[in-house]
């Protein structure tokens, strides 16, 4: 492992610690780079992210992929988490704490909103991230695509209704040029970069090699990243950090909880480390972008469930790091064939 590897969690800390004080010190320049985006998605972060997808979309090999049915079970354990287990763990943990355990420190009206926020990201499984996670637990990038394809066509059918019934509307409108532009962004253009880098490249050498030079790249990617997320969300986290503390604990609670449940069942049916971390991650991460807009539209910018969504992305990093951290010290405990 490179510095940038090695020594991971000390720049993302920092960069964590950048983007407060930038925030603060500059507001004016992280409100134009905050302003430079479109259907909740911000460009510069989604060149960010697009710079740390691309290393893996050049290992996906489009002649194995049509043998990832061959291998189901890490499949079914991913939908099942994420469809039929984790929005509802995230609703329960969320009335749990807000209705009962912050009853004393947060109003009621306020908690409802904050209840709100925390449903609509356990509706919402990654799309972009995951990709990340999954390069830094070794995935197997090919089956990674799959999961996440299947996830995606999924949440176009699912997502509106489970969050109208979880949140008790009738009507949840999905931003379909949300939806649709981080797909574009972060699966389908890198993908296709990544074919077209592998018909000019041609050999495995050639790649590796490729690979290993952007792999610095990519790291300076997520800790950009991290710099520009802390940064725009400077003001809110200072000028309210007790709430933000408090809508942390249920959502990392939430976000290791399907991460053990996901990586533990994957376990119990004998799958492979490099199918299990991904599956694992997709459950446990956030599309947060999605989650965001519609928070926005149902219950205004500045409102507790606007804020809620905002908590997420800033808890997402740290924790998912720390699970990757995980997830790699435990890979002797899989085998390394796969049972179908």
């Amino acid at each position: 492992m490179g510095i940038f590897e090695r020594y991971l969690s000390v720049w993302i800390s920092l960069g964590m610690l950048v983007g407060l004080i930038g925030g603060s010190s500059f507001p004016s320049l992280f409100a134009f780079l905050g302003g430079l985006e479109y259907a909740s998605i911000n460009f510069v972060i989604g060149v960010l992210i697009w710079l740390m997808i691309y290393p893996m979309m050049m290992q996906v090999d489009f002649a194995a992929v049509k043998d990832v049915h061959r291998r189901p079970k890490g499949l079914v354990v991913t939908l099942a988490v994420n469809w039929l287990i984790k929005p509802f763990t995230m609703a329960l943990l969320a009335v749990f704490f807000m209705r009962y355990v912050y009853s004393s420190w947060i109003s009621p009206e306020l908690g409802e909103e904050y209840i709100a926020g925390m449903i609509l990201l356990g509706v919402a499984p990654c799309t972009a991230m995951v990709f990340v996670w999954s390069q830094l637990t070794k995935g197997d990038p090919n089956y990674t695509l799959v999961q996440v394809a299947v996830n995606d066509l999924i949440m176009i059918v699912a997502f509106a209704p489970i969050a109208a019934f979880l949140l008790g509307v009738t009507d949840v409108t999905v931003p379909w040029n949300t939806l649709l532009l981080s797909v574009g962004l972060f699966v389908v253009i890198p993908l296709l970069a990544g074919w077209l880098t592998r018909k000019l490249l041609r050999t495995e050498k050639a790649l590796q090699q490729l690979g290993t030079r952007l792999k610095p790249l990519s790291v300076c990617g997520l800790i950009g990243t991290v710099i520009l997320l802390f940064g725009f969300q400077a003001p809110s986290i200072l000028s309210n950090p007790v709430d933000i503390a408090l809508i942390a604990v249920p959502l990392i609670i939430q976000t290791v909880l399907i991460f053990a449940l996901a990586y533990y069942w994957m376990r119990k049916w004998n799958q492979p480390h490099e199918l299990v971390a991904p599956g694992a991650m997709i459950g446990a991460s956030n599309f947060f972008e999605l989650a965001v807009a519609v928070a926005i539209s149902l219950f205004g910018l500045h409102s507790g469930a606007a804020l809620a969504t905002v908590v997420g992305v800033l808890v997402e990093v740290p924790v998912m790091l720390a699970l990757v951290a995980y997830a790699n010290k435990t890979r002797h405990m899989f085998p390394t064939t796969v049972t179908r």
